[in-house]
């Protein structure tokens, strides 16, 4: 049984989904899933390019709502600059009714199916929408929009979280100049006695956590340092996720693998790509290697995830290109690990474009495009 929301209520949710989403949806499939009569998550897609890509992405979608605990009812929403105003009506007309037919055999509730296009909005199970849609207008001027301004700031775009502010120019120079201190070994060993407790990783990140405190030039500098070193980087971002304990554990498993790799000639990323294929990673390798592709339902601190992304936005803006692959890597995980697929896509494009080689970039570029959600998007909290 389906429940349709008449267009007097439609048009008052479509304009309630930026909130829910956290931005303003273009060329996308967007579905809000429910959980009884509360939101339980908005899921997006990019809309697929050839009518045979409809069937996989439908068979995603509907694999996704199925991990997600007490989601029972869905809301699919294209988002689209085509037009009904081309003669065939509703845009996207056959991926809806797919995915509808898809969700309906999986026992979902479809509440509605909607469509935002360029030139007006309707419903694929309303009979009255028009064949020229109903106008932008009724959602543009809906007073729930209004009020849902007030709920927290949308953001212009999915990819907006990773966008870079400017550089500047005096940070840079700064940074610059304490990285190629670093080259040298007599001058990082004088560095480091400057660092203090923070030339140990675990110090340095959780000091670089801290909110509001101004980072001088060589902490941030170090910190490039080690992002562009695999093990290291990787016991970063899991102590950004999850903690200083996981930190520790991680900086003394990178040591391991790290000597590993090495008697095997090896990188560190393929060795740890083979260990997890073989199975013979350790008892700790492998409790972090899951950590890193999500097959946990332990949630990481989103405080500390959101203030880590704020502080490598600036660090990337400011970096030499040479040393911007890791954190770039870092915050697309990061963002993946938020549920932020299409902020992680952005950072991991860029990355790509700086080194198309660049093999953890590689990894994260099959991992986040392939779909994959994190087990913790799936448990409660």
């Amino acid at each position: 049984m389906t429940t349709i929301i008449r267009a007097e209520a439609a048009h008052d949710f479509l304009a309630l989904v930026p909130s829910l989403a956290g931005f303003h949806p273009t060329s996308s499939l967007l579905c809000v899933a429910f959980s009884g009569n509360r939101t339980a998550g908005v899921l997006r897609y990019d809309l697929p390019r050839r009518a045979r890509d409809r069937a996989p992405l439908a068979a995603m979608i509907v694999g996704t709502l199925c991990r997600m605990r007490g989601v029972d009812a869905v809301v699919p929403i294209v988002y689209t600059e085509a037009r009904f105003g081309a003669g065939r009506g509703m845009p996207q007309r056959a991926l809806l009714r797919m995915l509808t037919a898809r969700s309906e055999e999986a026992g979902f509730l479809v509440r509605d199916a909607l469509c935002r296009a360029a030139d007006g909005w309707g419903s694929l199970l309303d009979p009255t929408t028009p064949a020229t849609g109903h106008p932008l207008a009724l959602i543009d001027e809906s007073p729930v929009k209004r009020l849902a301004g007030g709920a927290g700031e949308v953001a212009s775009s999915p990819t907006a979280s990773a966008a870079l502010p400017p550089a500047e120019p005096e940070v840079a120079a700064r940074i610059a100049e304490a990285l190629a201190g670093l080259t040298d070994e007599e001058e990082r060993e004088h560095a480091l006695r400057r660092l203090g407790e923070h030339g140990d990783p675990v110090a340095l990140v959780e000091s670089l956590l801290v909110r509001g405190r101004v980072q001088p030039p060589l902490r941030l500098a170090w910190f490039l340092h080690l992002a562009s070193i695999p093990a290291v980087r990787d016991a970063m971002m899991l102590q950004i996720g999850f903690g200083a304990s996981i930190g520790e554990a991680a900086h003394d498993d990178a040591i391991a693998t790290a000597e590993r790799a090495a008697a095997n000639e090896e990188t560190i990323d393929g060795l740890v790509v083979r260990e997890l294929a073989t199975g013979t990673t350790g008892e700790v390798s492998e409790m972090l290697s899951r950590l890193m592709i999500g097959q946990s339902q332990a949630h990481p601190d989103a405080g500390r995830v959101e203030r880590a992304l704020a502080l490598l936005r600036t660090l990337i803006a400011n970096a030499p290109p040479t040393h911007r692959i890791g954190p770039l890597c870092i915050a697309a995980w990061l963002s993946w690990a938020l549920g932020r697929g299409s902020a992680a896509g952005a950072f991991i494009d860029t990355a790509v474009d700086l080194d198309p080689d660049h093999s953890m970039a590689g990894l994260l570029s099959a991992l986040i495009g392939s779909g994959t959600l994190p087990e913790w998007a799936f448990s409660g909290r």
